[in-house]
């Protein structure tokens, strides 16, 4: 029984050595370094693996995708039918609600202008609105996005989400379709995207959907957080808004292409937050530890957990 760890970016040698402390009775190998004979591989932990790599994995069983996202994989043609599983581990919801929270409470304490004020040797206290007045929209209520939504809840914020479909969750508003985004973004101070990236959230997030969020709120003006996929926004169009003050402030931790271009407009504007895709990174110890207990439940013949929907696309 073989294990193959296939990754770009990333050193593939903590995920193959925490799947190891576990699977004593597996052959773990690496792409391309000490992969061998194809047809034994049975189990597939990969991050964009090159496309011509899937079709000849003969045997393969599952996918295990090593990050939040699963858009690098069924967007590929050469894709298997095989169950494809998606990383769900209270590391990493826990390492995406640390950001998402500091985000946001970044911009509720005016944390930029506090910063600006501080470079030019000023004093000078600023009005600072209670949490109960800002408006917080989740875009997105999957394990994330609920998560996220439930911990800002707790520290007063107005709380709602809005997902493809109907969800509930306690103490949370929610809406749910096309019919209802219009009216979730007139009551949102501050957007914070966790969607999937699938054909109906790519470049959703533009210049028409920032211009419906509430203009009138108690931080002055709209922000835009964005930790979910960076081909749901377009770039040209957040950097028209926050020049012209459609939005008053964005923290993005995704790009439509990373790394983020040096050239690009981003990087100097003060209105906003950059982060290199590091919101929620995966940890190789917590995640490969939840990976074999996978793969040794699916050899009892117990059922697979949090697979992915091809139809939907996560």
């Amino acid at each position: 029984m073989a294990v193959l760890v296939a990754v770009s970016g990333w050193d593939p040698n903590p995920w193959a050595d925490g799947v190891r402390a576990h699977l004593s009775n597996h052959d773990v190998r690496l792409w391309p370094q000490t992969a061998g004979d194809l047809s034994d591989i049975e189990y597939l932990l990969a991050w964009k693996p090159p496309s011509d790599l899937l079709p000849r994995l003969t045997n393969l069983k599952v996918i295990f995708s090593l990050g939040a996202g699963v858009d690098h994989l069924v967007g590929d043609p050469a894709l298997p039918d095989v169950p494809i599983v998606r990383v769900v581990d209270p590391d990493l919801t826990g390492r995406m609600v640390e950001w998402v929270v500091f985000q946001v409470l970044l911009h509720h304490r005016q944390h930029l202008a506090y910063a600006a004020q501080q470079r030019a040797r000023q004093w000078k206290d600023l009005e600072q609105p209670a949490a109960s007045e800002v408006r917080v929209g989740i875009l997105g209520l999957g394990v994330l996005g609920q998560a996220a939504a439930t911990a800002l809840a707790a520290l007063g914020f107005k709380v709602a989400g809005w997902a493809r479909t109907r969800k509930s969750i306690p103490g949370i508003e929610t809406y749910d379709g096309p019919e209802q985004l219009d009216t979730f973004l007139a009551r949102t101070d501050i957007l914070v995207n966790l969607l999937p990236l699938t054909p109906d959230t790519r470049h959703l997030i533009d210049y028409k959907l920032v211009s419906k969020l509430a203009q009138n709120g108690a931080l002055g003006g709209p922000v835009f957080i964005n930790a979910g996929r960076g081909g749901s926004q377009v770039e040209a169009d957040l950097v028209r808004a926050l020049d012209d003050g459609t939005l008053k402030a964005a923290s993005l931790d995704v790009f439509e292409v990373e790394p983020l271009s040096p050239d690009s407009p981003l990087w100097t504007m003060e209105n906003v937050v950059i982060t290199p895709h590091s919101a929620a990174d995966s940890d190789p110890t917590a995640l490969a530890a939840a990976i074999a207990r996978q793969i040794l439940a699916f050899e009892r013949g117990e059922a697979l957990t949090n697979l992915v929907d091809r139809t939907a696309g996560y």
